[in-house]
Formats: structure tokens, sequence, C-alpha cells
């Protein structure tokens, strides 16, 4: 419960998602405190994560990016704010800052008794020569979104170039797509979208390929030079020695967290660069609070340090600081890094720990793979659905999930984080009552598959084995396609199998030593699991490929 207390004065450096939630808050806990928000920037709070869409043209009017006004914030909560503003210094012993303010060239001095720190996150620039040019921008807010825009309808590119194939790159290329403008994508890793794992982001890769964007996977930017006209075109030379020209080039390798008011204060840093809060949201000064991207975040499954720069969990850690403030001993309750992106026809989503990390920190781990459709088969409209579960193999609980298709990704992965939140196991998720009519789901959703599938291996009623495992065969081992002909003369099979269809298993198991072990697949592990119950029950040694043959194509590309 909160408790009352003498008013304070609070101030907030840092509007948008982490410092507007905090003044809200803050001023319905106590009508009568002195809350002064201080803004970098021309806007208070704007909705950052729809600027690529208003370059694309989904978003028509720039002007319903703008959530808030000075003035409208001001009106409804009596708080004072202050743009064009830049907070220069922190003396913790006397509590006071020191501003900058922008327009009129002075500067002022402002004390507290309480502050957020809420300076985000800014894009980082690698120190690539050439790479300050004026056909080169990163997107962070509303005047990189203006200038970006004024550039293409002043130069009228016909080629761009994306550096970093992360949530920013992937919007910015579809938004120059839907302006009819090339597109590459250079990106340093093997894969784009770093937060799902390779055989999830190769549906992306097609995706993104299928909308003629151009891949250069695990390529790096070295240099940037003009090209003529020079005032039109640059040259980008790549680790490779490979050159691209471009008429416009956006940055978008990733953001670092904006740490310089922290480090002159002498705040704590963390060990991945962010300010190091505890769980109150305080820094190691307790009157100095800090929130959103600037910070690093508990992870939800180790407690591990992570930087997730994502505008629920800085909404929530405004919200808390404030609370906080004003009486509560409330603490944050972790960061499951909950996602998702819109590329073109598809939505990719996540939750949790990804198999790379997994692997990273020697977490024991098991994988099971489910594709379905996003609603009943037999109404119009139902699309495929991929879904990559992880879970502990000892305990059944949710460590990650990834999902991508057309439709109804955002729900599958919403439910599975509400349910790796609560504790639940995959036990549950096979019990979980979720809405079924035929235009939006199924009667055992895509979810309760995953559920189902994953509480069979933990209970030992399938034994499952994965793409990589078949980089080698044993003698020892037969590999077994059980679907029909014709889909293997449609797809081919994989190497070193043979084909029996499934309804055919029972007449041909003259061909099955019981000696060998039999790795089965299908197309994506249905009938699979049909096959091997079939052939368990009968005495064989059985395996059965999660998610079939669809997962080894995707994992393999």
């Amino acid at each position: 419960m909160l408790r009352q207390r003498m008013s304070k004065k609070v101030l907030i450096v840092g509007g948008v998602a982490g410092g507007a939630s905090a003044a809200a808050r803050a001023r319905r806990l106590d009508e009568n405190a002195q809350i002064i928000v201080f803004e970098r920037g021309p806007y208070i709070s704007f909705a950052n994560c729809g600027l690529p869409y208003h370059i694309g043209g989904e978003i028509e009017l720039r002007s319903a990016l703008l959530l808030q006004t000075p003035e409208s914030f001001k009106k409804r909560f009596n708080v004072d704010i202050r743009i064009k503003s830049e907070v220069l210094s922190i003396d913790k012993k006397a509590k006071t800052v020191t501003v900058h303010n922008i327009a009129a060239d002075t500067e002022y001095t402002e004390s507290y008794d309480a502050l957020i720190l809420s300076p985000g996150a800014g894009p980082l620039i690698p120190p690539i020569a050439g790479v300050r040019n004026h056909l080169t921008y990163a997107l962070r807010n509303v005047p990189d979104m203006d200038a970006i825009i004024a550039s293409i309808e002043i130069n009228k590119p016909k080629h761009a170039t994306v550096c970093g194939g992360g949530f920013i790159g992937l919007e910015m290329a579809e938004a120059l797509r839907h302006r009819k403008i090339k597109v590459t994508i250079v990106e340093l890793g093997p894969q784009v979208m770093a937060s799902v794992d390779i055989e999830i982001a190769n549906v992306l890769h097609d995706e993104l390929e299928q909308h003629d964007v151009e891949l250069k996977l695990g390529k790096a930017l070295q240099g940037i030079a003009p090209s003529a006209p020079a005032d039109k075109s640059l040259i980008l030379t790549l680790n490779d020695g490979s050159v691209v020209e471009t008429n416009l080039l956006i940055m978008a390798v990733g953001v670092k967290p904006e740490t310089s008011l922290a480090v002159q204060a002498g705040l704590e840093i963390g060990e991945l660069g962010g300010i190091k809060v505890n769980a109150f949201m305080q820094s190691s000064d307790p009157a100095i609070y800090a929130v959103g991207d600037a910070i690093e975040d508990p992870d939800f499954v180790t407690g591990d340090a992570i930087f997730v720069p994502l505008a629920g969990p800085a909404n929530r850690q405004g919200r808390l600081a404030a609370n906080n403030i004003f009486g509560a001993k409330e603490t944050y309750k972790k960061t499951q890094g909950t996602a998702i992106c819109k590329v073109f026809e598809l939505a990719i989503a996540s939750t949790g720990l990804n198999e790379k990390t997994l692997l990273r920190k020697a977490i024991s781990y098991e994988k099971v793979y489910v594709h379905a459709s996003s609603h009943a088969g037999y109404y119009p409209g139902a699309h495929p659905v991929t879904l990559k579960l992880l879970f502990d193999p000892a305990t059944g609980l949710i460590l990650g999930a990834q999902a991508v298709g057309k439709e109804g990704v955002d729900k599958r992965i919403d439910v599975i984080s509400v349910a790796q939140r609560a504790g639940l196991t995959v036990y549950d998720l096979q019990d979980l009552e979720l809405c079924y009519a035929p235009p939006f789901g199924s009667a055992r959703d895509v979810v309760n598959q995953a559920g189902l599938v994953a509480s069979n291996v933990m209970k030992g009623d399938e034994v499952i084995f994965h793409s990589e495992d078949l980089e080698s065969l044993s003698d020892k081992q037969i590999l077994v396609d059980v679907r029909s002909e014709l889909e293997v003369d449609n797809t081919g099979m994989i190497h070193g199998a043979i084909n029996i269809p499934v309804d055919d298993i029972r007449a041909n198991l003259c061909k099955l030593d019981q000696n060998k072990e039999i790795l089965i697949y299908c197309q994506v592990g249905v009938r699979g699991h049909v096959a091997s119950r079939l052939l368990t029950n009968l005495g064989y040694k059985v395996k059965n490929l999660s998610g079939g043959f669809k997962t080894w194509k995707l994992a393999t590309r």
C-alpha cells in the first residue's frame, strides 16, 4: 500500500515511455508534488516505435505519432515540461542538477528530492571511415524521421542500404520498399533478427528476398565514400572486398545506453554498459532512480543482467520508480524480452531465452517445434504458424519461445509469455483453455500442441531428435521418411533416408532391422509421431524428428 508522505520535488530526465509514465504516475500519487521533466529534444512523448511506419506511409499523419505535447501534459497532469533542456551534470551531495536551456543558451541549477534518469539509448554508429555524411542517417526520434523523409523527397533515391538486421533495420527495409526503393541489408551476423534462432530467422530471409530485399549476411561495412554525383550517391565497401553503390544509408546496427550523466555523477555502471539498478529501480545513489533503455535489466530466467531496449519494460519501470519514490516498496519482476516485429506479410515474435543463449550459458534445455495453422484449416484464410518451444527437460519450466507466421503469432507468444511468468510448465500448456471458433483458432491450439509434444517428451512417450543430429548417420541407424511418395517426389528426401509411407509401415517391417535405431521423420512431425509410437510398441528403438522435414529445411537453408 502506498503511504502518504510530505510532498516531494521530483526531477525526471527524459520523456517518452519511461520518463512520461513516471511523471504521470507521480502526479496521480501526489497532487502537491513538484514534478519537472527535462527533455533535450523538442518532443516530450512520441511513438518512437511508429517512426518507420510513417516513413513507409502506413501511418499517414505525422501528428498521430505525437502522443502528448508539453501543453497537453501540463493541462492534464500539471507537470512542468521543459523541452530543449539538456541536463549537463548531477551533484549527488547537493542533490542538484545543472540544466542547459538550449533555446536561450543559458544554464541554471535545479534541486531535487528524487531524480529519475530516463535518457534512453542512442544509435550505435561504428567508427567507419566516411560515416558522417549527408546521405547517412540513424532513426531514434522525430527529427531523425523528418530528416530521412526529407532526404527521400529531395534526392529521390533509387537504392538504399540498411546496415543492421534488427527491429529498426527490418522495419526500415520494409518502409523503403513501400516507397519503391530498392533495398540491401548488410548484417554482420549469419541472420537477421538475432533474438530468434537461425531456423526461425530463415523464414524471414525468404520473406525479405521475395520482396526484393537483397541480403548480405555475414558482411560488415568497412568504408563509405562519395560517388558521382557526390551529392546523390555513396560507395560502400564491405569486409569481403565487395562494394555497394547506394543513394541512402540507414545505420541500424544497434543502440547503446545513454549513460553520460550517470558516469559524470559517479553512478555504478554494469558490465553491459547500462546503469546498474536494484529491484526498486534505484541506482547506486538511493535518491537517483533509473529506468528504460539506459539501464541493465535482470533476465527473467537467469537473473543475469541483460540490455533490452523495449517500450513495455520502460513503461513499467517508470511507474514503479514513481511508486517507490512516494512510499511503496515494490520490486521489478524482471524482463522476459517479449517482442514482435512485422516484416512485410509476416510477424515474428519471441519471449524468454533463445537456443543460442542457452548454449552460451550452458543451461540444460530441450526444444520442440510445431507447424500448425493460424486457425481451423477448413475455414478460409488459414496461414501456417511455426512455433519453437524451449523448456527445462527436468522440470518442464518454460525457458523461451519463438514463432513466425502471417497471422496469430502475437497471441501465441503472449500466451506463452504469461505462462512463463506464472511459472507454468509444458504440462500446463496442453491444458490451457483458449478461445476456439473456426475463424480464430483450432480446438487444439498451436500452444496446446506445443505443450502436448513437449509433455510427450517429458514423459518419455516420444523420443525426439533434431536436424543437427543428422549431420552424420552411423551404420547402426536407419533414417525413414514416412511421407507419401508424391511428397517425396515433389520435395526430395534427406540424404540417406528410405521412404516408407506411414500407412505402409506394418507391411514393410522386414525393411527395418530391429537391432538398429530407427530415425523417423515426416513433413511436420505428426505422422512421425504416429509411426514412432507404432514401432515403439513393436519393440523398436525409435526417435522422431521434431518439426519434421519442414524444420530440417529451415535449419539447413
